[in-house]
């Protein structure tokens, strides 16, 4: 499930050359009767302008020379940009821009491609948020205000330089760095700028009547990654967590303005909260998490002629989807030696999503790349669950490719690869499922793209989905997580109404740099979090090549105890790895790290700072295999659990089945694949 939608479909730019189509492309027209094409020394592609916005379209030109430097005219065959997320391109030239980052424009030109890369600029900032300071300051503190300032898509903008100022500056100043010191009783409104962009928030200063200040717990233990909450006491005045001035010193470990302390490395460190001249303090010493368990290799289901996809478990079998043009079935109720019971062929290069109603009588799949160009969703009849039969097909309006799909019900909620929407399916009567409703973010530089091929929407791209208890959550690419009411009652939607109740940006060009195809990718929610996945490829790659593909990615952990407002508390970032699927139960999230292999990680309790650096990891699959796709090199794509077993699937070695063991003692060896 959930896999790029650029990872199959390939464009041949020349005869010995392949990319795919992580790019935008536009085949121009050919004539019944070409003429004879002159020869080609030298070509030049060049844009209008190199002023380049967010939002822009800009038309770009090839000028062609013959070897005594004469102009030529020859058409290009074909234009196309890269990376997708950034900007498209039309048959003529035109290139829509919608992200900051660089581009890489070029055309066909005499059967050779031709580049040229231009840098779009950050839009400017135009608005400032700035986090209420409450309550109010004492006489004597000092508090740093947080501040966020968004460009006119709304994503944050971290680069983006603040100007600070005091309303009364007698009252409260404010320094560069956004830190209030209150002076004297009174009001002042604090403001930043940048850009085009004003925020402010009032601060309220008074004399301080606290006297007595003490800490609860006073001293205390705890395990790295731990959310300890310290409370500030006084024998005088009321005391409150946020009207005092939090500092903490130890070997790596921060406290947040409500008394939250996570330490993200063990060892002693001593908390202080002041408030004026009072001030009170606690110790804390943490110990190791020692979170690591035995991770035993059960049994293995290999691929090696082709790149395997997305797995789904339901009772003694296995379905496996592929970057091909099949999906398979195993049969699993012997897991240390599963059984290939049926190839299903479907017309597709890539069979992406696949799964089962809850009662697994039904099975979806989506589909990209048909020949007939009809993708869609198919639905299976699983009355024998080795052999599952054809039933029905859904193309009508997602024939541009279906990326992921997400049961619920008898509701099939699936991405739309051409508008890059939602698109609600109801298949209660399976044999003539129709579509009931239709979403899409409100996009400011979303824009239909028209090819000889057919009409795309550049700039809004919808990647994966789940639905839980009557909320839609969307990884909407550049538009970051999306919250939709269907039916759970807090906006009035229903499913085929669907409301909106959220969205929490990310700016994926500050998180990864250019060069890089990158965007909001999974999600998955559990109790109060979403787990949100970034998967970010190489602008051009071709998965199909048998050498590595380079990738990154970081695991977002956004708290949505308010669903209004969710903010993001947590982080799961594997080193020079690349996120990808995950999924939570019974406090452990399973998930595929692509080249990082399998991983499960310890998600109990409360959630905040750097899951890797707190020693969350329980353990690590290594899913390199000399006998497969890609020899040696994982690519692990997601995991379920299932009957007490881990299911990982691979891209290039298929599926490993792993029992999650006994805690690690010191010394102990790792396991087979560990």
């Amino acid at each position: 499930m959930r896999t790029l939608r650029s990872m199959v479909v390939m464009l041949c730019l020349a005869a010995v050359i392949a990319w795919p189509a992580a790019m935008s492309f536009a085949q121009t027209a050919t004539p019944s009767t070409p003429a004879p094409a002159p020869i080609v020394a030298t070509v030049e592609v060049a844009p209008a302008t190199t002023d380049i916005f967010p939002g822009q379209k800009v038309k770009f030109a090839v000028v062609a020379k013959d070897a005594a430097g004469k102009v030529v005219a020859p058409p290009p065959t074909t234009w196309f940009a890269a990376p997708f997320d950034l900007a498209g391109v039309d048959e003529g030239g035109t290139v829509s821009f919608f992200s900051p980052g660089e581009v890489l424009v070029g055309a066909i030109v005499g059967g050779k491609p031709h580049f040229i890369k231009v840098m779009v600029k950050t839009g400017p900032v135009t608005k400032v948020e700035i986090a209420p300071l409450n309550p109010s300051l004492v006489v004597g503190a000092t508090s740093k205000l947080n501040a966020v300032a968004r460009s006119s898509e709304g994503n944050p903008r971290n680069d983006a330089v603040l100007k600070w100022s005091s309303s009364m500056p007698a009252v409260a100043t404010v320094d560069a760095a956004g830190v209030v010191t209150a002076l004297a009783p009174g009001r002042a409104q604090i403001t930043a700028s940048s850009g085009n962009g004003t925020g402010s928030v009032t601060v309220t200063v008074v004399t301080s009547n606290l006297s007595g200040l003490s800490l609860e717990p006073r001293s205390t233990t705890a395990r790295t990654g731990d959310v300890v909450r310290f409370s500030v006491r006084a024998n005088v005045g009321q005391a409150n967590n946020s009207a005092v001035r939090w500092t903490v010193s130890g070997p790596a470990g921060t406290i947040d303005a409500d008394g939250g302390f996570v330490a993200e490395l063990p060892g002693s460190y001593v908390i202080t909260a002041a408030s004026g001249r009072e001030e009170a303090i606690a110790s804390i010493v943490v110990a190791p998490r020692n979170a690591e368990r035995e991770l035993e290799l059960v049994g293995r289901a290999r691929t090696k002629d082709f790149a395997a996809a997305e797995v789904w478990v339901f009772g003694n079998y296995a379905y496996l989807s592929t970057i091909s043009d099949k999906f398979l079935v195993y049969d699993i109720s012997n897991p240390a030696d599963p059984k290939l019971t049926d190839t299903i062929k479907v017309d597709a290069r890539l069979v992406n999503d696949i799964t089962t109603t809850a009662d697994g009588k039904i099975l979806v799949i989506s589909r990209e790349g048909a020949s007939n160009r009809k993708n869609g969703i198919a639905f299976y009849d699983t009355s024998d669950p080795a052999h599952p039969k054809l039933i029905s097909e859904y193309t009508a309006t997602v024939t541009g490719g279906v990326h992921s799909a997400f049961v619920d019900s008898h509701y099939v909620y699936l991405t739309d690869d051409a508008t890059g929407s939602m698109r609600v399916i109801d298949f209660a009567d399976v044999k003539n499922p129709k579509e009931v409703a239709r979403w899409e973010v409100p996009n400011q530089v979303a824009t239909t793209i028209r090819t000889s091929e057919g009409e795309t929407v550049g700039g809004r791209y919808l990647h994966d989905l789940q639905v839980k208890d009557g909320l839609a959550y969307l990884a909407y690419w550049r538009d970051g997580l999306i919250i939709l009411d269907v039916g759970s009652g807090i906006k009035g939607g229903s499913p085929e109404r669907p409301v909106l109740v959220s969205q929490f940006r990310f700016n994926h060009h500050e998180l990864y740099g250019n060069g890089w195809l990158a965007g909001t990718h999974s999600v998955f929610r559990y109790k109060n979090y979403v787990f949100v996945g970034d998967e970010v490829f190489p602008p051009i790659f071709d998965i199909q090549v048998r050498e590595r593909v380079p990738v990154r990615g970081i695991v977002h952990i956004v708290d949505v105890s308010d669903i209004n407002n969710p903010r993001k508390v947590a982080e799961y970032p594997v080193p020079e790895s690349g996120a990808h699927n995950m999924w939570v139960e019974n406090d452990i999230m399973y998930m595929g790290y692509y080249n990082g292999g399998g991983r499960v990680v310890d998600v109990a309790g409360e959630l905040r700072g750097d899951l890797y650096r707190q020693g969350r990891e329980i353990g690590h699959l290594w899913a390199g295999d000399t006998d497969s796709f890609k020899p040696n090199l994982p690519f692990t794509w997601g995991a379920q659990p299932h009957k007490g077993l881990v299911y990982f699937n691979d891209v290039h070695s298929g599926i490993w089945i792993v029992k999650l063991g006994e805690a690690k003692t010191k010394g102990s060896t790792t396991t087979p694949g560990h």
